[in-house]
């Protein structure tokens, strides 16, 4: 009898040796204090934060001019490598131009021979008017003359038309840049006939300083991109991809239509590109600052978790214990998420070591992530 109670005694002693053993180990809010978690803190700030939106975008020149010829002539001489940078007015073809000069000295022979012959009928209209005011020559007579002359003015005028085209088709035989930019691929070599507007064009300039950006925004953002319009210029800022620098410009136009398969408006800016780091065709990150909230409290987004009832932050609260918060975000820029309730500015949150919080635990707070 004695031997079973003395057996029985130590499993109930054992048994609440387990109990309490377990019972220490359980994290609870009234056990929590006797643990310190090492985190790393920062304050919730009052800041000026820009509102963004955030779209890819690819480059396009500003001007895109395709070179062609004005006269059918043979190519004589190439002044330009490819794919260097010309300036408007520079040199770029030359075309044998003898046909053309001699089209030029034959009309300015002609307008010479015309205008020799005008001035004589003009001398004989005079004379016949001052013959017929004393009854000498008839009015038909007169009437004659006076045509010839003015006939002949006329063949004068057509004459010099003439030199005026035929100088022009000799223009025509120097081709120059009509815009500055970057030349592409040389199409057509000396010794080939080129023809008037025809293919293979002889080569393409892509102006791309200053240069163009497009990007499509959802339809929904169109009245508020309007309204800030309407306030001012709207900055654009476009990081090309695998580069870090961002190259700013200013928003130029909004599409007048909607496009119904993608539910988006084209936008497009521009930007002055004098460094040529924006290509045409080349993908970029485009950001549209639409305003600034002058006054948001903003947190470092690590702060922010998210739990079965939405976002939350640890607060530390004055004791060295935390508060697990409940938070709205209104938006992240960068690494920073601008907060429109729940934390007030100056509060201390946790931005790392949340994984071994629980309310009211104590903390110690660290310069360095803790690593776990």
């Amino acid at each position: 009898m004695n031997k079973a109670h003395t057996q029985r005694s130590i499993l109930l002693g054992v048994l609440a040796a387990l109990a309490f053993a377990g019972g220490c180990t359980t994290r609870t809010a009234q056990t929590a204090p006797m643990f310190a978690a090492r985190v790393v803190v920062a304050k919730a700030v009052r800041k000026s934060v820009p509102i963004n939106l955030t779209a890819i975008g690819s480059a396009e020149s500003f001007t895109n001019v395709s070179i062609k010829a004005q006269v059918n002539a043979v190519l004589e001489q190439v002044h330009i490598k490819e794919g260097q940078f010309v300036k408007k007015g520079d040199l770029l073809f030359t075309l044998d131009a003898r046909p053309f000069e001699a089209a030029l000295a034959q009309a300015q022979a002609m307008l010479a021979r015309d205008k020799a012959q005008a001035e004589l009928n003009r001398v004989e209209a005079e004379r016949y008017a001052a013959l017929y005011k004393a009854g000498v020559a008839a009015k038909e007579t007169l009437d004659q003359m006076q045509a010839n002359a003015d006939a002949q003015q006329a063949a004068v005028r057509a004459d010099e038309a003439a030199v005026q085209s035929a100088q022009l088709q000799l223009d025509y035989c120097k081709i120059y840049a009509p815009t500055d930019g970057r030349l592409g691929a040389i199409q057509v070599y000396p010794g080939n006939i080129v023809k008037q507007n025809d293919v293979p064009i002889l080569i393409v300039i892509n102006q791309i300083s200053p240069i163009f950006v497009d990007f499509s925004v959802p339809e929904q953002y169109f009245a508020p991109i309007e309204n800030f319009m309407g306030k001012g210029t709207l900055r654009v800022e476009a990081t090309p991809y695998g580069d870090s620098t961002t190259e700013v410009g200013t928003l130029t136009f909004v599409d007048n239509t909607v496009d119904n398969t993608t539910g988006t408006i084209k936008l497009k800016a521009q930007f002055e590109n004098s460094d040529h780091r924006l290509w045409p065709g080349q993908f970029s990150t485009v950001t549209l600052r639409l305003a600034q909230d002058e006054d948001a409290t903003v947190v470092p987004s690590q702060a922010v978790q998210t739990g079965t009832q939405g976002d939350f932050i640890y607060v530390v609260k004055s004791d060295s214990t935390v508060e697990q918060r409940p938070v709205k975000v209104a938006r992240t820029v960068g690494g920073e998420t601008v907060i429109s309730s729940g934390i007030l500015p100056g509060e201390t949150v946790v931005t790392d070591g949340q994984l071994r919080l629980i309310q009211n635990m104590k903390v110690e707070v660290v310069e360095k992530p803790s690593g776990s």
